[in-house]
């Protein structure tokens, strides 16, 4: 538990200097480990994207996009796990339209504060950032019907809790989409434990095998990985030098929680 923790103090340290320096960067590598301009337009947002959320809240720091895994309707309940400043939010916000809702939660307060900030400038009503781990969600069971999640979860030192958690708040037939990263290698003993190379979301990155055996213990069915060998090319620079490309590359990520999803009403979407 000792371990976990310092994994997890280590992680807030380091994305509330994220969130808190003026350019967005603490002195390292783009993307995860820092944010880089434009680097969202690599990873599939389009410019209509980035223009429609406030300055500030695309920070540069995911690996992918699960909105395009999400299949969002209007008038669903969504929740971001990591939600930073706010950017998959407002984007799933634009989706479920004003008779949904979005929940993004964060563990470092910093990015909470950037987020609520950004919330005010786009006057985003449906939307609300929540202080907590995604070890331990402050959501109430059974009440969202998408989970979204953008190379977080790798940052976890207890990635069992985190799919346990997802299952617990996930209404019965909702689903899991998120974009991560994955170890397609043995990770080198040395990434596996410097602080810069978790943070990097490099070092905590499990195999597909590992993730998929977690999801369905914690009861998640319809579970399916798809790899994107092609990110081996923007990891690259995460942290140069450390041939961090040969152990990670990104991935989607989908599972479904068994049961009956409640139907759409009409045009006015699920509510």
């Amino acid at each position: 538990m000792a371990q976990e923790n310092d994994v997890r103090a280590m992680v807030r340290e380091h994305y509330g200097k994220v969130a808190t320096s003026p350019s967005g960067s603490v002195g390292c590598a783009p993307s995860c480990c820092a944010p880089a301009v434009g680097a969202s337009l690599k990873l599939g947002y389009s410019p209509e994207d980035l223009a429609s959320v406030p300055e500030g809240s695309e920070m540069g720091l995911g690996c992918g996009n699960p909105q395009a895994i999400a299949s969002l309707k209007p008038g669903e309940t969504v929740l971001d796990l990591g939600s930073g400043g706010g950017f998959d939010c407002f984007l799933a916000a634009r989706q479920v339209g004003p008779k949904g809702s979005v929940i993004g939660v964060d563990m470092t307060p910093e990015m909470i504060e950037k987020a609520r900030a950004n919330a005010r400038k786009m006057g985003a009503d449906t939307v609300q950032f929540r202080l907590g781990e995604i070890e331990k969600l402050p959501v109430e069971a059974g009440t969202v019907d998408v989970i979204l999640s953008n190379c977080v979860v790798n940052l976890s030192p207890d990635k069992r809790a985190v799919f346990q958690e997802a299952f617990r708040v996930l209404k019965p037939g909702g689903r899991l989409a998120i974009a991560d990263v994955v170890a397609i290698a043995p990770i080198a003993p040395e990434l596996r434990t410097a602080a810069m190379a978790i943070s990097g979301c490099v070092g905590g990155a499990e195999e597909v095998t590992t993730i998929e055996a977690l999801l369905q213990e914690a009861g998640f069915t319809q579970v399916r990985t798809s790899v994107k060998h092609e990110s081996r090319a923007f990891i690259a620079d995460w942290l140069p030098g450390s041939g961090a490309e040969n152990y990670v590359a990104s991935a989607t990520i989908e599972a479904i929680k068994p049961g009956a999803a409640k139907a759409c009403c009409g045009p006015g979407g699920c509510g």
